[in-house]
């Protein structure tokens, strides 16, 4: 029996009591077996006298084999606690970061609800970010507060769109538009208003700038070019009242200034001149600095250059229209160069143009009462209807 049992011992098998009783000592089995062996011979006794078989009696592992596995176990165990460390470490970033953000989301909607302080919003345009979810939503796992992410409780903000700008149009895009607008037009104006040329809703009507967002009717007014607020339907009635005429450069119609063509303005010139010529006003206002760049080339044979240009009166060598031969020798009209008052135009605010519209106004205004004090009316001619 005790031939067994050292046998079992010197396979690395210990009985259960043995372990106890050599735990926490590193001894060689066979000092183990010396010390079992004196108590073996009296134990095996009792055991055989209660009925139990020492080779029946519940086994370990060896000690080796024990501090082994307690090694593996403890260092399971400290992986785990390292991980569950670096997840917490990761939540928390998370949570400050959520906190962040609805801080700056804040402070941004603050910001553009009061009109002394703008922000921008620095988040990317279709960034998903990772919030709190503060509606008392139970935790759910190992974390402490529930992560979620949520785009479209902040929605990035929209793009303007930019409109796209046209190019050049041959006339056969609009060939079948039926162009009724006149130039409203009589001898010994005060003023004529040159503008480019009518767009799809003017042509279409058969009234001068008649499209809402046309600045023409109202700039007129602001500088007191006339007395009250007309209407587009007024445009024939303007030399009558007002010693005011209207005609164009170019007479076919476009969605907009880009689809005409340097050599279609620069073409209408010779007939701007002649019109001018014919009626003979006091004064012309170029309506747009792209009408007074087209008369420049003609005039001059090149562009004008940037320091050239300027706004309102110009040299009175440059007066329109003036006839030089035969007996009824005219100076010409003076010239005066007006912003555009087109709505698709936004290169100058619209103080910056009533500014400018406001020298001219001056000046029609003085005209018109030494007129009225001269001869005691409007001294403007009959309306004259004619084609651009």
């Amino acid at each position: 029996m005790q031939q067994k049992l050292r046998q079992l011992l010197g396979s690395a098998l210990l009985p259960a009591r043995g372990l106890s009783a050599v735990r926490g000592h590193q001894r060689p089995p066979e000092a183990i077996c010396d010390t079992l062996e004196s108590s073996s011979a009296s134990d095996e006794d009792a055991e055989l006298r209660d009925g139990s078989d020492p080779l029946q009696t519940p086994l370990v592992p060896s000690f080796d084999g024990a501090l082994e596995g307690y090694r593996c176990e403890a260092s399971s165990r400290v992986g785990a606690r390292l991980r569950d460390t670096r997840a917490l470490t990761r939540q928390q970033q998370q949570l400050q970061s959520s906190i962040a953000d609805r801080k700056h989301d804040s402070d941004t909607v603050n910001a553009e609800s009061s009109p002394s302080k703008k922000l921008r919003r620095t988040s990317p345009p279709h960034a998903t970010r990772a919030v709190v979810d503060l509606e008392g939503t139970p935790p759910s796992g190992s974390a402490n507060t529930l992560i979620r992410t949520n785009s479209a409780a902040h929605p990035s903000p929209q793009k303007k769109v930019k409109r796209a700008s046209s190019g050049y149009a041959p006339p056969s895009k609009y060939a079948h538009l039926v162009n009724k607008l006149t130039d409203s037009l009589a001898s010994n104006l005060i003023c004529i208003f040159v503008g480019l040329n009518p767009g799809i809703r003017t042509a279409t009507t058969g009234h001068a700038y008649n499209h809402p967002s046309n600045l023409f009717w109202k700039l007129l007014h602001k500088s007191r070019c006339t007395p009250r607020l007309c209407r587009a339907e007024e445009d024939g009635d303007m030399p009558r009242l007002y010693d005011l005429g209207l005609t164009n450069i170019v007479s076919r119609p476009t969605k907009d200034a880009n689809e005409l063509s340097k050599g279609e303005m620069d073409a209408g010139v010779a007939d701007l001149e002649a019109k001018i010529a014919t009626h003979k006003p006091e004064a012309v206002a170029v309506v747009g600095k792209g009408i007074w760049e087209s008369l420049w080339r003609v005039r001059h044979g090149t562009s004008i250059k940037k320091e050239q240009f300027k706004y309102g009166w110009q040299d009175d060598n440059e007066r329109m229209g003036a006839v030089k031969t035969g007996e009824s020798q005219w100076p010409g009209a003076k010239v005066f160069v007006a912003t555009t008052t087109s709505g698709l135009a936004a290169g100058m605010r619209p103080h910056e143009k009533e500014e400018i519209w406001e020298k001219l106004g001056d000046w029609v205004q003085d005209r018109r009462q030494q007129r009225t004090e001269e001869t005691g009316r409007l001294t403007g001619g009959a309306t004259v209807n004619t084609h651009s």
